[in-house]
């Protein structure tokens, strides 16, 4: 943290650019798995993606003074705000209601639902070739998902997908560094199980 935090200070405007343009991947990668299905297909992940820069660029030397969280978590902060910005602006009360959710201790953006993880987790296990098997896998990911308490589904996403390492994911979610490693390698395996029960998926 303090290197990057250093770089900021000392580079300023610039330095911001160019840590943005450096994590934008990973970015890219938390508006893709989180973004609702509904309105995926009417907004670019591109434009949140720039209005996060600017947010950033705006607060940047308030976030210097407090330094409350790492200078990545603090982008992913601030997409997953623009995020959410973005379901209010489209779905108004069609969104989720907040008191139906199990609730976090800390949240960037919208939590990751069963039906767009589901169908990550089918894409890279599988081929177009294999459309069938796909097609079962997501039916029995998203309901093994469903099962799941919210901060496994959390931990998967935030491990496996946005490439957090244990470290950012436990202060991500608030939690100990020991609970976010014993979450992520248990909901690894309650996966394995569920894709081992598919024949021909994985090797014997």
């Amino acid at each position: 943290m303090e290197e990057s935090a250093e770089r900021l200070k000392q580079g300023g405007q610039a330095a911001l650019a160019e840590f943005f343009s450096k994590h934008r991947d990973r970015l890219r990668r938390m508006v893709d798995i989180r973004i609702d299905r509904r309105v995926s297909g009417r907004v670019d992940p591109s434009d949140v993606l720039q209005e996060a820069f600017m947010d950033a660029s705006n607060q940047l030397d308030g976030y210097l003074d407090a330094m409350p969280m790492p200078p990545f978590l603090w982008l992913r902060f601030l997409t997953g705000q623009r995020l959410m910005a973005t379901h209010r602006r489209h779905l108004g009360a069609q969104m989720r209601d907040a008191k139906l959710e199990v609730p976090l201790e800390r949240a960037a953006g919208p939590h990751v639902q069963s039906e767009s993880l589901s169908c990550h987790l089918a894409g890279r296990l599988t081929t177009p070739s294999r459309a069938a098997a796909r097609l079962e896998m997501e039916a029995r990911l998203q309901d093994l998902l469903d099962r799941m308490h919210p901060l496994d589904r959390e931990i998967l996403s935030l491990r496996h997908f946005e490439e957090l390492s244990n470290n950012e994911a436990a202060e991500e979610l608030g939690i100990s560094k020991a609970a976010a490693s014993k979450r992520y390698i248990r909901a690894l395996e309650r996966m394995r199980k569920t894709l081992a029960e598919i024949p021909g998926l994985l090797p014997e």
